[in-house]
């Protein structure tokens, strides 16, 4: 390994050098251009270059440092989930925190500080308090948004349809919330009728439950 993240630092080091630089603040695991480039693809996810950095996997000792570590883990694990339109995280079966091509792993303590940082950033929220967390692709106020500009760009302003159809139907393919978990797709909805933009109308299931968006 001969580069690292930041600043365009560029060291030739092993990986306990690394570490030692890292820990001491002379190298950053901060985002940069070259650091979001993929470098492998499993499952048609592509992993970022910094997933291959062996200090990711340590949970870094200065403050600095380790902010930004958590802001790279916050970013893997919300576009994990969303790109693969997985609703649920199971702490013990996540497969991002081993890289088996480095050998390297986040420790169980590790990954509960990871999990803490992820649900306290508010793209997830315990179901099962340190075995299994809700994904939350978009926070609500943002899925609010995107779902009112979908209507107003599909012609649904004063028109009904379902909430079934704004999770799976035909004309929300590629959209941020296809497939999205219907308790969070209510809670956007209920924020849209806060605001006016919507009504939701009862339905014999509530699948069925109509949804009527206002200008």
């Amino acid at each position: 390994i001969c580069s690292c993240f930041g600043h365009g630092v560029r060291e030739k080091a092993t990986t306990n050098n690394y570490s030692t630089l890292a820990q001491k603040g002379q190298i950053h695991l901060g985002p940069s251009k070259r650091s979001r480039r993929a470098i492998m693809s499993v499952d048609n996810f592509k992993y970022p270059e910094f997933y291959s950095f062996p200090p990711f996997f340590t949970i870094q000792k200065v403050l600095a440092t380790r902010e930004k570590q958590l802001v790279l883990w916050r970013e893997l694990i919300l576009r994990y989930h969303t790109e693969l339109k997985i609703k649920n995280l199971v702490v013990h079966e996540c497969p991002l925190w081993k890289n088996d091509k480095i050998q390297r792993r986040l420790e169980p303590d590790e990954i509960q500080i990871v999990m803490r940082d992820f649900c306290q950033s508010g793209h997830g929220e315990w179901l099962d308090e340190g075995t299994v967390a809700r994904i939350l692709w978009r926070k609500p106020d943002q899925l609010a948004t995107d779902i009112y500009q979908w209507a107003d760009k599909n012609g649904y302003i004063n028109s009904v349809c379902t909430v079934y159809e704004l999770h799976s139907g035909e004309d929300v393919n590629g959209m941020s919330f296809q497939g999205a978990d219907e308790e969070l797709l209510r809670r956007a909805l209920a924020i849209l009728e806060q605001r006016g933009k919507c009504k939701l109308f009862k339905g014999d299931t509530s699948e069925e439950d109509g949804i009527k968006f206002f200008s």
